[in-house]
């Protein structure tokens, strides 16, 4: 996977819970769980903005790209 999504990261240093984040944010805990586990096809813009104020971040704090590897 060329896109990795590092919201569990954030969730363990601000020593949040899957489900305190969703409730936060207003999406459902297992749409959480597909976002952060990088299952998700899309993120809404919305949804990116109420991660980054929620976890108190920069959009690339939440996302980063790896190549694949050959």
């Amino acid at each position: 996977m060329a896109i990795v999504v590092d919201i569990d990261v954030l969730l363990a240093k601000r020593r949040m819970s899957v489900g305190a984040l969703a409730e936060q944010i207003g999406i459902t805990p297992a749409n959480l769980a597909v976002l952060k586990n990088g299952r998700a096809k899309a993120v809404r813009f919305t949804t990116l903005e109420a991660l980054c104020e929620a976890l108190d971040c920069q959009p690339g704090d939440l996302l980063r790209w790896e190549p694949d590897e050959a």
